[in-house]
């Protein structure tokens, strides 16, 4: 069976509304956390809700053309970021053929910005092509302290700071930054995946949300007592990496998985991010819509029982 490129991805046309004319790029990778599932849901929100032309991107399997995100060598379509706006990375471990990476390198390095959620710190991992131009982007660099997480958005993998699948999420805003844009209409964020572990963000980083680690599952589980919010880690922030060539407009969040995009205020941090990511901040509405539909089935996080034999198309809510 001969697959045609454009069914390797989904394409979102847009239409009228303040990001017409815009393109946004979304890259899922990843085998945890469904971002073939998120990423889908987030480009149909900015399209139809506020008019991007969103272009969603997944690990396929070259030979079947299938969705697969344990294929950690193969996205194919990332050429399409040299007309992209705004990029929106949510990949794990990846370890791309250079062919592949330079798109992504091209785009990164012309000071293009990024919208980054979860694992997108530890985006990239060379463990067989270590003679690559791109090796140093690798989680655990040595030549580059810390790969692509540490130096552009800020931090790489650290750990599990709350309990992993015990212990969710209950994003709160770093006062001194309320008036920010990307925290027009959040009043409430709560997710099921659990606080990451961040040690020192560079300097001028300005850290937007804190993670409250709560004591179960639920949005009513209290908070944990003791030092684990004592102080509470940083969960989304904005900062500029200054590039030799140019500078990126950054906004990370250690948020992120197919479940947590039932978060009404998470889904509005992340369009109100990539308005933000695009330079159309004074266009952030005071309360974004951001609406799901009823057919939005999340798989909950976790490695395995992957969705099977699917093609993009099926990811489209």
């Amino acid at each position: 069976m001969t697959t045609r490129a454009e069914d390797l991805w989904l394409t979102y046309e847009g239409g009228t509304g303040p990001g017409a004319g815009k393109h946004i790029v979304l890259v899922s990778g990843d085998e945890e956390y469904r971002s073939e599932e998120a990423l889908p849901l987030l480009g149909r929100i900015l399209a139809e809700a506020h008019g991007f032309r969103a272009t969603v991107l997944f690990a396929i399997d070259p030979d079947s053309g299938q969705v697969d995100p344990e294929n950690v060598h193969n996205i194919p379509g990332l050429e399409h970021l040299a007309s992209a706006d705004a990029m929106v990375l949510f990949t794990r471990f990846r370890e791309l053929p250079d062919a592949q990476m330079k798109h992504f390198v091209d785009y990164f390095e012309a000071g293009k910005p990024i919208v980054a959620m979860r694992t997108a710190t530890h985006a990239f991992f060379y463990r067989e092509n270590l003679a690559s131009p791109y090796s140093h982007y690798s989680f655990n660099s040595e030549t580059w302290e810390g790969g692509f997480g540490r130096q552009v958005l800020g931090e790489t993998w650290v750990n599990h700071h709350g309990r992993h699948k015990f212990e969710a999420t209950r994003g709160i805003v770093e006062a001194h930054n309320a008036a920010h844009p990307i925290l027009r209409g959040i009043d409430d964020v709560f997710v099921p995946t659990d606080v990451y572990g961040v040690r020192d963000l560079p300097a001028g980083t300005d850290v937007l949300l804190r993670g409250q680690v709560l004591s179960g599952m639920e949005p009513t589980s209290p908070p944990v007592d003791g030092e684990q919010n004592d102080p509470m880690m940083p969960l989304a922030w904005v900062r500029e990496y200054r590039g030799t060539k140019a500078t990126n407009r950054i906004f990370a969040t250690t948020m992120g998985s197919s479940s947590d995009l039932l978060s009404e205020g998470f889904r509005r941090l992340l369009v109100n991010a990539v308005f933000w990511a695009a330079g159309i901040e004074s266009d952030i509405p005071l309360r974004a819509e951001v609406p799901i539909p009823a057919s939005y089935r999340p798989t909950f996080y976790g490695f395995g029982d992957q969705r099977r034999g699917l093609r993009p198309s099926d990811f489209a809510p």
